[in-house]
């Protein structure tokens, strides 16, 4: 994966470009230190001025009212964007330039504003070490910090009930709730210039004057810290669905995937890159930049592979596919740009503006296609025989490869945006999808009816749930939910029955990846840095002394720490270091037969090929699963 850059030859700025944002996928606003506020319009390829600030006002950002977010008697406000200035107003403007409101906000310039993720507020902060919280009309509500250094940045939390700002060395979370307790941490050894909280995935990323750029969970647990940077890290923005985020800083631009490390470092002639600003179906972002440009950043060759297909999305409608057991090659060409792409299960589905393409990896030259009311797909999650769609207007849909809508997925209050693979699960007949108010609570739902399975009632879990999964082999009466909690246990629970009836049983600790067999119920995780396979997890309720005997540990320093699981076939598994490196490590190929002769309820077989391995494990194994069919 890396950027294909644009950039103008000579600025439509004179003086450089303090802040820029978005109004739609093809409509792009810029402000500079000129007082222009410019539109480019991408469809006919021209800039044109909006409107000419006065002398005394300059702006420091900009932020659009967020798409999705006002009623039908309030459809108008998606056409405003507010503008921070530096003689402490803000102002509410219309997308024809026509100043709505002004309001005194701070004294001093008000260095940043933002709008909530479900636009309900308003957020300022400025020199004066202020964080205000404003109404959408601009009527202040609360002051919820005051300082004594200035705040250079700040973010909302997911769900738009903690507010996240820098002061001096250190990142502060500030519940709304007075009776709540901010939490804080030392995040740099120099001032932080900026920071980003994702509503998707809820990591954060910060940057400042020590040079460096860090990620962190939102419990101020470091993930990942970088290098030394040869300038100041100015700004930082994380991507809509989670999985990226972009670094700027002088005559530099990164592209980082969302653990931290790097797929691609670009060096523009455009001086410090001052704000960067993703569109909504995150393929393309821009930067201000120092020198009166705006650098244009289109995310391009995003690299997929399942089992023997590679494919690569090259250009703004191109799909390579390629099949690595005979080197046989298909182009595939989209009239619309490639919002999301995903390979699994035999098939490639791809989402553009206005449909979702199907292909069958037999098939290539005709294509499945389903009709989208909307461009902006936050997720594609695939499993056997259907995969999941969600989207701000349609919501999460099951849709089969034949391209025929199952269900939709009834979980009011659930935004779709805040939606990704780590707290999303599918399988052949069953989804879970962990809560975002609660995240402890996982809703566990059938993917034919739409419906939640048992009585109805969500799974309730003790602590927070940072990832799940479910398995994919067997009926669906023995369909089991594997998660992460927030301890970073890993716990067992069957998916189905009711709610009195879930026990979930802890079987482990220190673990921060799993993931189950594409053909068999073997679950596999990164517990304290050892690769570890549970050849029967199910086990573990009704005889939970044959579990460590079920039980493979696989050490290796080529693991490093803490790497993703991200496939499980057959008996390899593949897994993405934390330096970007994909590594594959494998297991004996027999307790997958072993798992094929119990589902057949083949016996015989089963004894003489554990006869012939003389694996304990392998015996171990088929005790467990001659009692789990009582035979």
């Amino acid at each position: 994966m890396k950027l294909k850059l644009s950039l103008q030859k000579e600025p439509k700025h004179s003086e450089l470009v303090s802040c820029i944002g978005w109004a739609s996928a093809t409509e792009f606003y810029s402000v500079g230190d000129d007082h222009q506020i410019l539109k480019w319009d991408f469809q006919s390829g021209e800039t044109a001025q909006v409107v000419k600030l006065p002398k005394e006002t300059f702006a420091t950002d900009i932020h659009w009212f967020p798409a999705g977010a006002s009623s039908k008697k309030q459809s108008n406000q998606s056409d405003l964007f507010v503008l921070a200035c530096t003689d402490g107003k803000f102002l509410l403007v219309s997308h024809l330039g026509r100043v709505e409101r002004a309001v005194e906000a701070h004294r001093g310039a008000v260095l940043g504003t933002l709008w909530s993720n479900d636009g309900t507020a308003l957020l300022t902060h400025g020199e004066d070490g202020a964080v205000k919280i404003w109404s959408k009309s601009g009527m202040l509500r609360t002051v919820l910090v005051q300082s004594g250094t200035p705040v250079y940045s700040a973010s909302w939390s997911p769900d738009s009930d903690q507010v996240l700002y820098a002061s001096g060395k250190t990142l502060i979370i500030k519940p709304l709730q007075p009776s709540l307790k901010p939490s804080q941490w030392k995040a740099h050894d120099g001032i932080v210039l900026a920071v980003d909280w994702s509503p998707s995935n809820s990591l954060i990323i910060s940057g400042g004057e020590d040079r460096k750029f860090k990620v962190w969970d939102s419990y101020g647990r470091s993930m990942f810290s970088s290098f030394l940077h040869d300038s100041p890290i100015a700004s930082l923005a994380w991507s809509p669905d989670g999985e990226l985020f972009t670094v700027g800083a002088f005559n530099t631009l990164r592209l980082c995937d969302k653990t931290g490390w790097s797929h691609s470092l670009d060096k523009p002639s455009c001086g410090t890159v001052l704000g960067l600003a993703w569109t909504a179906d995150g393929t393309q972002f821009a930067g201000a930049c120092g020198s009166g440009q705006v650098v244009f950043a289109q995310v391009v060759d995003r690299h997929l592979e399942w089992h023997n297909l590679e494919a690569t999305v090259n250009e703004n409608n191109t799909i390579d596919v390629r099949d690595v057991t005979n080197d046989a090659r298909e182009h595939l060409e989209f009239h619309d740009r490639v919002i999301k792409a995903s390979l699994s299960w035999g098939h490639l589905v791809v989402t553009t503006p206005l449909q979702c393409y199907i292909f069958n990896s037999r098939n290539w030259t005709t294509p499945v296609t389903v009709d989208l009311r909307t461009g902006a797909v936050g997720l594609i999650k695939q499993a056997d025989r259907h995969f999941l769609l969600a989207d701000n207007i349609s919501g999460i849909q099951i849709i089969s490869y034949e391209g025929r809508v199952l269900s939709t997925l009834k979980c009011p209050g659930l935004p779709v945006n805040s939606l990704n693979a780590q707290t999303v699960a599918v399988c052949g007949d069953t989804v879970a999808i962990r809560d975002k108010k609660d995240e402890k609570v996982i809703h566990i739902f059938d993917a034919f009816t739409g419906k939640e399975v048992g009585d109805g009632q969500p799974l309730h879990h003790q602590l927070e749930v940072l990832s799940l999964s479910l398995s994919h082999a067997g009926p669906s009466q023995q369909r089991l939910l594997a998660f992460i909690n927030k301890n970073h246990d890993l716990h067992l629970v069957p998916a189905r029955g009711v709610d009195s009836t879930r026990r979930s049983i802890s079987l482990g600790s220190m673990v921060t990846s799993l993931c189950w067999n594409d053909r068999t119920n073997m679950l596999a995780a990164m517990q304290d840095g050892k690769f570890v396979v549970w050849y029967h997890p199910a086990v573990v309720y009704f005889d939970k002394d044959l579990l460590p005997q079920t039980t493979v540990h696989k050490e290796g320093s080529e693991f490093s720490r803490s790497p993703q699981l991200l496939q499980f076939t057959g008996n390899h598994c593949t897994l993405r270091r934390s330096d970007g490196a994909l590594i594959t490590t494998s297991i004996s190929p027999f307790p997958a037969i072993l798992h094929q002769h119990a589902a057949a309820s083949k016996w015989e077989a089963a004894t003489r090929l554990c006869r012939f391995v003389k694996d304990p494990a392998l015996w171990a194994c088929l005790a467990a699963m001659a009692a789990s069919a009582r035979d």
